[in-house]
């Protein structure tokens, strides 16, 4: 009896000293990789000559709100923010309809060679976007969108494999029997995907609009190859820009239009990582 209760409390220590080192390393490591937003964002309290002295201050002295100021002042900021925005907006309202209806079809119809189908459809995801810059660029100037934001829009809200994928997955969790007594209650199939399906799939819905919220704002291959007029540039791309001209002056201001570009999406992905995580879990991807 001694030597079972003295190996049950070895068993525990050793479970209690493994969590102990496990979730330090986490620690270390999440300490490690938001850093860079730390420097960043407490760079852009600081003056010019604070960023050039030998050796470098951690903390602001003093604080100098007024880059902020000058940043937003310096460049159209807001009104890129406006489009950034609206981008997102209509993308992920499109892409959420476009591809839960794709996502019920791959998951509830079956049609000859649908298997193949959804594995063609998936591997498009291998193939890098940068090789695709040029096909597209001309499809675009032949549909008259090269410099307008329906280049961004439309593409992105017809083809996302990825959501489509993740939904899917979702869907194949729910029991047929839910549908099959909307159906004989007399509901069709579009009204048994709106009132029966989406209902139970928020979780994946929520977890799909931040990704693709998260990758819309952050575009800046596509945009900087499609967009010229500078009213009509997005978040990212007009930050290129503010770097290419205040870069070499003053670093505050970068770090400042950094900060400013940056905060929305880190707030974003923060406050809906517990969705992701859960969503990715409930479908298969989690690892379970």
């Amino acid at each position: 009896m001694i030597n079972r209760f003295s190996q049950r409390i070895s068993t525990k220590q050793g479970r209690f000293l493994g969590r102990v080192l496990l979730h330090s390393f986490l620690s270390i490591a999440g300490l490690i990789m938001v850093f860079p937003f730390i420097w960043m964002f407490l760079s852009s309290f600081k003056t010019f000559r604070q960023l050039l002295a030998s050796p470098l201050s951690f903390w602001p002295r003093p604080w100098v709100i007024s880059n902020f100021k000058d940043s937003w002042n310096a460049l159209p900021f807001a009104h890129a923010y406006f489009n950034s925005i609206y981008i997102c907006i209509l993308v992920v309202i499109g892409s959420l309809i476009t591809c839960s209806m794709a996502a019920y079809g791959f998951s509830r119809f079956s049609i000859k060679g649908q298997k193949s189908l959804f594995v063609f459809f998936l591997s498009t995801q291998m193939v890098p976007k940068q090789v695709l810059l040029i096909p597209f660029y001309f499809l675009m100037s032949r549909f008259g969108w090269v410099d307008s934001h329906l280049s961004l829009i439309i593409p992105a809200l017809l083809t996302n494999p990825f959501a489509v994928f993740l939904l899917r997955q979702f869907i194949l969790t729910l029991p047929p029997e839910l549908e099959e007594a909307a159906l004989i209650d007399g509901a069709g199939r579009l009204r048994t995907f709106w009132s029966v399906v989406l209902p139970n799939i928020m979780p994946g819905i929520g977890a799909v609009s931040i990704i693709i919220s998260l990758d819309t704002w952050n575009s800046f291959l596509f945009p900087l190859v499609l967009l010229n007029d500078q009213s009509k540039f997005t978040v990212p791309l007009l930050l290129a820009t503010f770097k290419g001209q205040f870069g070499a002056q003053n670093y505050a201001l970068v770090m400042a239009a950094s900060s400013i570009s940056t905060i929305p999406m880190l707030v974003a992905f923060v406050l809906g990582q517990r969705k992701i995580i859960a969503s990715l879990s409930a479908s298969g991807l989690g690892g379970r």
